[in-house]
């Protein structure tokens, strides 16, 4: 048998040998209860509870748990569940580079392991390991997005999700090298979403739960790694029927930067705006400006907006928005709707609320255009800036301008971002049947020895 391409291989000594320090740990435990925040605000929204009503999980038997409910289901439908809630809204953390996605997305493995560990193979885990292999999977997910684009090719991130949380489960589990390597070979095998659901005219819901099922499908490849030894080790480098002959065109699939914790220590968080992350700045600024323009509506004559090359890629829309998963992604509506009300929450989405006609009448008025400086600063990673500036022409020559170069949960505002990341996670929890008190003793403890997270994890379940 061939060794095993350089990259899977890569992965796997990587999973098996890293610790990550503490400075690292303590940002995966801010970055835990922020994924936690955004699952309990998802279960808010009716077509949720459809998903958590599905009949076959439902009354499917088993004891892993899901976030916010008293439903216990298999290990592969709760890992579903578990990142459908924490993607739902758009509103968890977020990597941007030549590909883009939400490393968060993994922690739906890591949970419904932590359950099935315990209850079927009697093997405990403390909170650091748990925070480690959110740095591991947020790392692998990363590096890999950091080199390669899979959006150019019209692939979805999510595939990056199945190929981190494949490799975290597969050490989860107490996989040996081969085994590993194997369970990434195989997740690499496995069919790769197409980016259909993201872009018109086929823009849709699916992106909310897209992320839930690339994780479950990696968890059902770690669990056949167990009752069959196949593996497959030029998966990647084969000719004609290998991952990059078939998907990946002119740029084959690489990953040669060092892996350690720089995903998890430069995360992006959404702090205020369920928003996609290539608009946050913008949101900022027009609700900077709402103010300034409050009762002139009419008055304006034109609206700019400034942005990254990305930006206007993926989010900048004509034409009508047929919902909510349309608006989201659409920097014209995001701004509009913040220069109108100043403020954007997750209904700001809704139909009633896209009934505006105030919207598209601003819409109808923006010109939205890449900033090469702009561009420049999102692909250095030194800086990871995602640049936004919206400029605002009345009829009378007047101008109201407001540029934004960081998002407020960038790691250059993080101290900024602290106490608007609690408050995020106090609000989630203020309506749920859960241990809302002792839930907040763990979020505000700095020891994380001294974090038992079975009793961590009793607090998020009913």
């Amino acid at each position: 048998m061939p060794d095993f391409d350089p990259l899977i291989k890569k992965i796997s000594d990587y999973v098996q040998t890293y610790q990550a320090k503490d400075e690292s740990l303590q940002e995966a435990k801010t970055c835990f209860f922020d994924s936690i925040a955004c699952a309990f605000m998802a279960l808010e929204h009716d077509q949720v509870k459809k998903f958590i009503e599905i009949d076959y999980i439902k009354n499917s038997q088993g004891s892993v748990r899901v976030i916010g409910t008293d439903l216990k289901t298999n290990a592969l439908d709760a890992t579903f569940l578990n990142g459908a809630l924490i993607r739902w809204l758009d509103f968890n953390d977020t990597w941007l580079a030549k590909e883009w996605g939400h490393p968060s997305d993994n922690l739906s493995i890591i949970l419904a392991l932590v359950d099935y560990l315990k209850n079927h193979r009697s093997t405990s885990l403390n909170f650091k390991e748990i925070l480690n292999y959110m740095v591991m999977a947020h790392e692998i997910q990363g590096a890999l997005a950091i080199e390669n684009s899979l959006n150019k090719e019209g692939l979805d991130h999510v595939a990056l999700v199945k190929i981190a949380s494949a490799s975290v489960g597969a050490k989860m589990l107490g996989h040996e090298d081969h085994q590993i390597k194997a369970v990434i070979s195989n997740a690499f095998i496995d069919g790769q979403s197409l980016r259909t659901y993201r872009h018109f005219p086929n823009t849709g819901a699916r992106k909310s739960w897209a992320a839930g099922d690339a994780s479950a499908k990696a968890l059902k490849q770690v669990f056949i790694s167990e009752v069959s030894n196949e593996s497959y080790s030029t998966v990647l480098s084969a000719k004609n029927w290998g991952f990059n002959d078939v998907l990946m065109g002119k740029n084959p699939l690489k990953l040669e930067r060092d892996l350690g914790s720089y995903v998890m220590d430069n995360i992006l968080y959404k702090v205020s705006f369920p928003a996609e992350f290539h608009a946050q700045t913008a949101a900022e600024a027009a609700i900077s400006l709402s103010s300034e323009i409050k009762g002139k509506i009419q008055d304006i004559k034109e609206i700019k907006i400034h942005t990254q090359e990305p930006g206007v890629r993926i989010i900048s829309k004509k034409g009508p928005l047929n919902n909510y998963a349309d608006r989201d992604h659409c920097i014209e509506y995001i701004v509009a709707w913040c220069l109108l009300n100043g403020n954007l929450n997750s209904n700001s989405y809704s139909d009633i609320s896209a009934s505006d006609k105030n919207i598209d009448k601003l819409r109808d008025l923006m010109n939205t255009v890449e900033d090469q400086a702009f561009t420049k600063k999102y692909y250095d990673l030194d800086e990871r800036a995602i640049p936004n500036r919206v400029i605002v022409t009345m009829k009378t020559g007047e101008v109201f301008e407001k540029e934004v170069i960081y998002p407020l949960g960038h790691k250059n505002r993080r101290a900024e971002s602290l106490q608007f990341l609690k408050g995020k996670f106090q609000n989630s929890i203020e309506n749920l049947n859960i241990k809302s008190d002792e839930l907040m003793k763990f979020y505000d403890e700095k020891n994380l020895d001294s974090i038992n997270i079975y009793d961590l994890l009793n607090c998020i379940y009913k």
